[in-house]
Formats: structure tokens, sequence, C-alpha cells
């Protein structure tokens, strides 16, 4: 098709031949049926239009290099066929999508822009984002409104129960897949089913959490922004690496009073270590070990300013931040000698 082109499908479209250099406009149209794309090859068109009430089928996959615009109706993938896809090739831009036009099942994104994947599920639109790209990187994603205990698309479960000691909670009500070979932030949202209340007290121990498949338990993926309320959201991971985790959902740290999130980046929310306690109590001591037991904060009366800096002796230079994870803390304090003590982990977020 050359550049000023264009067709509308009515009917099904079966693609057995080379239909991948297509310029110009398509657009695909029912008011009564469902229409299916299938066939041998993936179609790839540049601007598409989907007006199909009762949604367009992809039994192989379907590539827009692009603009594409939602009039009415989903694009529905197989979940269970990770190799069919609706496909953005160096995308520009899609337009239209709600809770009733989305894609339910995947899509495959290649570029190095900031994209939004528009997938959902059961009547609800549940974005994910993946920031700006050093390169041209491929990543493809789904959203799931499963419990992960019970997922219905995949063979294994994701016991929520299977947890690092230091994740709380992890959603019982939703998951998200993020496929790709390349590390990358991601950015989870939330709605108001989502339940977020249940799973942390406050937005601030909320933190991105992934099923790892070599250890078969939920991973810390953390939190480097959280927006909105408990009603709706965003929270964005760190840098990981999507194929090392068979599906992410959001999760909760520890938030009862022996345990602490930090995250020292001078913007006055969280940036310390801080213990209410040692205000009354003028004399104290406070140790920090990482996860091999190896000290990295010692202090007598500490002045509630640990932000993330080392000064432990196998700390080649003391001006290093302590990198993004768990660490253990004994406090001992008291009026005039260290008679009560206090135990637990500090997360540093950064």
């Amino acid at each position: 098709m050359h550049d000023e082109a264009s067709i509308g499908f009515h009917t099904n479209l079966v693609n057995d031949g080379d239909f991948d250099e297509n310029l110009g406009f398509t657009g695909f149209y029912n008011e009564d049926e469902t229409l299916t794309v299938s066939g041998n090859n993936e179609a790839i068109f540049n601007n598409v239009e989907i007006d199909v009430i009762e949604n367009l089928e992809l039994y192989t996959s379907l590539g827009v290099s692009s603009e594409l615009l939602f009039l009415s109706g989903k694009v529905v993938t197989p979940r269970e066929d990770l190799n069919i896809s609706l496909n953005f090739i160096n995308h520009d831009l899609y337009a239209g999508e709600d809770d009733m036009s989305y894609i339910d099942g995947y899509a495959t994104t290649t570029g190095n822009s900031l994209f939004t994947f528009p997938i959902g599920d059961d009547e609800r639109l549940r974005p994910m984002i993946t920031p700006n790209q050093t390169e041209t990187r491929l990543f493809q994603g789904a959203y799931f409104y499963e419990d992960p205990n019970t997922p219905d698309t995949f063979s294994d479960s994701f016991t929520t129960t299977s947890k690092h000691f230091a994740i709380e909670n992890v959603s019982t009500y939703e998951f998200w897949d993020l496929n790709g070979n390349t590390d990358t932030q991601i950015t989870l949202t939330w709605d108001n089913l989502s339940n977020i209340n249940s799973i942390a007290k406050k937005l601030e121990f909320l933190v991105v959490v992934g099923w790892n498949i070599s250890t078969s338990q939920w991973e810390n993926l953390g939190s480097t922004n959280i927006t909105g309320n408990s009603s709706e959201g965003t929270i964005t991971s760190r840098e990981f690496l999507p194929n090392q985790y068979e599906v992410i959902t959001i999760g909760s740290l520890g938030s009862s009073d022996n345990n602490f999130l930090i995250s020292p980046n001078n913007d006055d929310v969280n940036d310390a270590l801080v213990f209410e306690e040692l205000k009354d109590f003028p004399v104290s001591k406070l140790v920090i070990f990482n996860r091999w037991g190896n000290i990295v904060f010692s202090r007598e009366n500490y002045q509630n300013d640990f932000k993330g800096i080392s000064e432990g002796r196998a700390t080649i230079n003391k001006d290093n931040s302590l990198p993004v994870g768990t660490y253990f803390y004994e406090l001992k304090y008291g009026k005039t000698d260290l008679t009560l003590s206090k135990k637990g982990w500090v997360y540093i977020n950064r």
C-alpha cells in the first residue's frame, strides 16, 4: 500500500503472504460481529483505526508502525501464546483507549521512547509504563485481573506467602507480565479495585515486587517514585531485568515500629533513619549491618542522621552511598546507660 492508500476490513483478514511494507491508512470495522486476524504471517500497517464493537481477535500478530486509534472494541490476543501480540513498531502514538477499548492480552513495543502499554482485563484499562531507553529495545506486556495465588493463564501459581522477609504484603488482586532481556524501570498503576489500603497502611511503604523464576519467591523491586492516593496512583520500580521475573505486581514493606524505610534524596521526606524515642533517652549506640553481617555504620549517641552513607571499616570510600536494599540495625539506648534495646531492619530506597 502506498502512502495515500486506504483500506477498510469489514470481514476477517487472513494473511498467508508478505503484507508488511504498507503505508497509508487501514481500518477494521464491524457493528455486529467479531473480526479476526489470522494466517501464517504478521500483517504490518502504518496508521490503523479499530471500530469493532464485538472486538478484534488476533490469531497471528498485527503490527502498527505509526498511529493507532481505538474507536470501539478491544484487541484480544490469546494470553497463553506469547508469540501473538499487537506490535507497536517504532510507535508514534495511539489514542482512544479507555475501560472499553484496550488490548486484552499482550502488546509489544519496539523503540527507545517512553511507552504506556494500553492493556487491561475485565473491562478495566490498567496500563504500565516503560521509560525512555538509551537504545532501541523490545518489551512485551499484559495485565491480569487475577489472584496470583490461583492464576488462570499460567501453569504455576505465585504464592504470595513465599516472599523475601522484608516484604509484608503482596497484592492478591492483580498482576502484570513484563518480558524483556534488557534492564528497565517500570511504572505500575492502581485504581479503586486494587485495594491498596489492604496492601499498605501508608503509600510510602509500597514497592513493586516480582516473582523470581530461579528462587520461586516474591522479591522487592523497589520504588523510586509514588504518586496519587489509595484510590488511584502510580509506582515506579528501580531498574531490573524483566526476564528474571515471571510476573510483577504491587506489594509493601513491613511497617511495624521496628522496621523503617528511608529515601535519602534530600526532599525532607524520610531522608534519615529517625528513632523518636531518642528525644527522651540521651545515651545511645546504633550499629547497622548489611546482609552478610558486616558493619556499615556505627555511632555512639546517635543523632537521627543516618542517610545511607556507610562508615564501616570495609568501606573503601566513606563517601560512597550504600546500595538500595535491606539492612539490619541494633539500637541500644537509655537515660544514663544502654539498658534498653531495639532491633529491626531499614530499607534504603533511592
